[in-house]
């Protein structure tokens, strides 16, 4: 499983000029599934969401996860991060096929909320317009 993290202060995903879902101050999470993926790594990946620590304490250092600013999640399937790019035209054989994705993309957005976790998503599948206000900049690549 591989993420893309971006630290936001913002986040929207509209479908067709509709928004159907936003956050505040957060995480946008791009989420891509590999084929050999199994619950162990969406459990795993659950968790390092969570536990990341990379909002600034009193002393600017990154040093607070997302519990401790009361931060949301927007997660967004996202099939390209497994995109083999050896050629100029990415192909994408690594990615999971949908009935292995869903359930385990669905994995990830349970795990999180039941953390405790405000959790939008984007529709899994969906022609998607991603808007988001990077905070610091700060993007974190995760893999499990």
């Amino acid at each position: 499983m591989r993420a893309v993290l971006t630290r936001v202060t913002e986040a929207s995903v509209s479908i067709s000029g509709s928004t159907v879902a936003e956050i505040g101050q957060g995480y946008l999470v791009l989420l891509g599934v590999h084929t050999e993926d199994k619950p162990e790594q969406a459990a795993k990946m659950a968790d390092r969401i969570a536990g990341l620590r990379i909002f600034e304490d009193e002393a600017g250092k990154m040093n607070r996860n997302l519990a401790a600013v009361g931060g949301a999640v927007l997660l967004v399937s996202q099939f390209t991060l497994y995109a083999d790019t050896r050629s100029r035209r990415p192909g994408f054989t690594a990615a999971a096929r949908s009935d292995v994705a869903v359930p385990l993309y669905e994995q990830v957005i349970a795990d999180l909320r039941g953390r405790g976790f405000h959790v939008e998503t984007g529709v899994f599948g969906a022609d998607m317009a991603v808007q988001s206000v990077n905070d610091g900049p700060v993007t974190i690549l995760l893999e499990t």
